[in-house]
């Protein structure tokens, strides 16, 4: 920054910066302190609005790149005031594009979308968020699982860059079948379409980005001035002094079906490769390891490499299947949080239950919910829904009710258990002819509070 500075010193004169030549006399050469312009980073100050729109006009294709204040500002904070990110993108993008330009062509979608992951993610397939959305394409788990994209502690699909990508296509043409509407599509894929819609309502029935725009979250404000932006930066690289010297491009690949478990280390070192190279190419297995998959799984290898491992394709197998199996089934079972080998329940929560008590309940640790449901706290509220991951075939410690206790089940009564997140209501819509003031008077029940495992008589 200093021999820059010195540099528009010299053009402009000592006076135009409020420099005096004694200020400018201290430095021993002024000639050989700064470097000439194709030796460092010029910035040009291209701020024209005129300009600005033109050249978006000029790259605008199905999806309008609209131009305004907001969209200059993040335009200059670009170019400008973060070239280390911008950089970084370039550097990037030869290794994704392809792979997005392949699913928009084959969904039909425009192919500006590609520069939707580089405001989501960075392009970084490993990206979380604090809000827990993973991917180049910042799935969150349960978007993720609609759409196909299997999470495990070993696998995490919303990681892999053809799943995900794919996945985003199908998201992304929905919400444009919603709205018929690109930039309102861009919204609601950051936002969800329920608060795209309680914007448009709170506009009064307004029907583009720019009316509602008020009206959106904050975050959302800012999401689609910043794919504008962002479009118009790597269309105008050039224009704007950045090289593409560090140029990353994705390395060929061919894919093996593997069904067993398989260490990358180990297998790394069989086929001379690094394990990082192996582990980048299959981004989703998180632990470097492959578990056993009964239905198969496809791994990523480097083109050169398919041709040794199938030569020797068992042996390789065989060895990579050995190391560090039975420690990482542990740590797949036992890490805080882990959902391997359990089955989800939602439980809701009741008056009087703190997450001690719940955790006792269902034979799990107050670490583990606040995993699951990333709590930052201890605290919880009633109503409040509880995901909770429970060991196959385990039920939660019986809570009888006092009632119960004096009035024996006939030995030919056909019985409910009470399930986390069951009213009365629920329990006799599940059954023929059952009321709720049945279910109270068969059971003798005072009031209509039910607890988990409870067991409750529903005919006899």
């Amino acid at each position: 920054m200093k021999r820059l500075f010195f540099f528009i010193v010299l053009l402009a004169g000592p006076a135009a910066w409020g420099l005096t030549d004694s200020t400018v006399a201290k430095v021993d050469s002024v000639q050989s302190y700064f470097t000439p312009v194709s030796d460092y980073e010029y910035i040009p100050g291209d701020t024209d609005y005129d300009l600005m729109a033109d050249r978006l006009s000029c790259i605008e294709k199905e999806i309008p790149l609209n131009y305004n204040t907001r969209v200059a500002a993040f335009i200059n904070y670009f170019a400008v005031k973060d070239r280390e990110y911008t950089k970084m993108i370039i550097e990037r993008k030869n290794v994704y594009f392809p792979i997005f330009e392949k699913y928009l062509k084959k969904y039909g979608l425009p192919d500006e979308l590609k520069y939707l992951s580089i405001i989501e993610s960075g392009l970084n397939p490993r990206a979380i968020s604090r809000a827990g959305a993973v991917g180049l394409w910042q799935f969150m788990s349960f978007t993720g699982r609609h759409f196909d994209l299997h999470q495990d502690w070993y696998i995490d699909e919303r990681m892999d860059p053809e799943k995900s990508t794919e996945a985003a296509c199908r998201f992304l043409k929905q919400l444009y079948n919603m709205f018929g509407d690109w930039e309102l599509a861009i919204a609601a894929y950051n936002t969800g379409p329920g608060n795209v819609r309680k914007a448009i309502r709170r506009s009064g029935y307004k029907k583009t980005f720019w009316q509602i725009y008020p009206h959106l979250y904050r975050e959302t404000r800012s999401y689609l001035p910043q794919f504008v932006a962002m479009i118009y930066v790597l269309n105008y690289a050039e224009e704007h002094n950045f090289t593409e010297d560090n140029i990353k491009h994705r390395m060929e690949t061919d894919t093996i079906m593997v069904k067993s478990y398989v260490h990358f280390e180990t297998l790394a070192n069989q086929l001379n490769l690094c394990t990082d190279d192996l582990s980048d190419l299959n981004p989703a297995l998180k632990h470097k390891v492959l578990p056993e998959i009964t239905k198969g799984y496809v791994l990523r290898l480097p083109a050169e490499s398919k041709e040794l491992f199938s030569a020797d394709r068992d042996a390789i197998l065989d060895s990579a299947g050995k190391v560090g199996r039975k420690e990482l089934e542990y740590r797949a079972r036992n890490s805080v949080g882990s959902t391997y080998g359990r089955d989800k329940i939602v439980y809701r929560v009741r008056s009087g239950d703190v997450l001690g008590k719940i955790a006792q309940r269902f034979k799990v640790r107050v670490s583990d919910i606040k995993k699951w449901n990333r709590l930052r706290g201890n605290t919880i509220r009633v109503g409040q829904r509880l995901n909770i991951w429970q060991k196959p075939g385990f039920e939660p410690a019986m809570v009888k009710n006092s009632a119960q206790k004096t009035m024996p089940i006939p030995k030919d009564a056909k019985t409910y258990v009470v399930q986390p997140g069951d009213t009365l209501w629920d329990i006799s819509r599940k059954f023929n002819g059952l009321s709720i003031e049945k279910l109270k008077k068969m059971n003798k029940l005072q009031s209509n509070k039910i607890k988990p495992g409870q067991q409750l008589i529903i005919d006899g």
